[in-house]
């Protein structure tokens, strides 16, 4: 049992790598942008804490300097994070026995915990269920410790840095663009960003998220419907 924790824990570790440095950064510039908007660094941290959710964290933290409007507030939250209604259908049979770590699993799937817990082969020797809360629990210590260094570093910077809010927009671009790069069929891409721009042009930007991923599903349902029944035909 000791050594398939260590292994498991070893392995959860490896996986959560390239998420440790690309968070610690991503956390960092959100606790610096906060300390520039006026906020200690006790605000980015309890926020990255109880949010967990890096690009929702950064809009928040420009509306906490208007007039605050609680339901614009819970509005942008759900239309931003509306691509988690997916991500939990996809993750129903993995998360479905994993007993009182379920909560924790359920609050910490952030982009990346989702990418890495869906997709990993989890090799012999290694718990499932453990592998994924260790890759829960350390993603959000990697964004809540970068979160809460930024905030107090930046205490220390006598400058302002402009440009900071973009970092998550930044972010998604690479992301997609590392995607399309290694991708064998770019429908999914096309689709994604026709269907994106559209919904955008038609019905503004408050609500083109939730429509154009709904809209993608659609059609990547009726496409793998398309297959499945070609396939039985012949």
């Amino acid at each position: 049992m000791v050594s398939t924790g260590r292994s498991t824990w070893r392995f959860a570790f490896r996986q959560t790598l390239p998420i440790l440095a690309g968070f610690l950064f991503l956390g960092f510039t959100y606790g610096l942008y906060m300390h520039q908007e006026g906020f200690n660094f006790l605000y980015p941290t309890f926020m990255a804490l109880t949010i967990f959710g890096g690009s929702v964290e950064f809009v928040i933290a420009n509306l906490l300097t208007k007039a605050f409007d609680p339901w614009a507030v819970l509005a942008i939250s759900l239309i931003i994070n509306s691509r988690h209604v997916f991500y939990a259908i996809a993750m129903l049979r993995r998360y479905g026995h994993t007993g009182w770590r379920k909560p924790l699993l359920i609050f910490g799937m952030c982009d990346e915990t989702f990418a890495i817990n869906s997709s990993t082969r989890v090799p012999d020797g290694v718990d499932r269920v453990r592998f994924m809360t260790y890759v829960t629990v350390l993603n959000q210590l990697y964004w809540v410790g970068g979160a809460m260094l930024g905030g107090l570093f930046g205490g220390l910077m006598p400058v302002r840095i402009e440009g900071l809010s973009f970092v998550m927009t930044a972010l998604f671009i690479v992301i997609f663009v590392n995607q399309l790069m290694r991708e064998s069929s770019h429908v999914s891409s096309v689709a994604g960003v026709v269907l994106a721009i559209a919904c955008l042009l038609l019905t503004g930007k408050q609500a083109f998220l939730p429509l154009s991923l709904v809209l993608v599903v659609v059609l990547f349902v009726m496409l793998d419907h398309g297959r499945w029944r070609h396939s039985v035909v012949r």
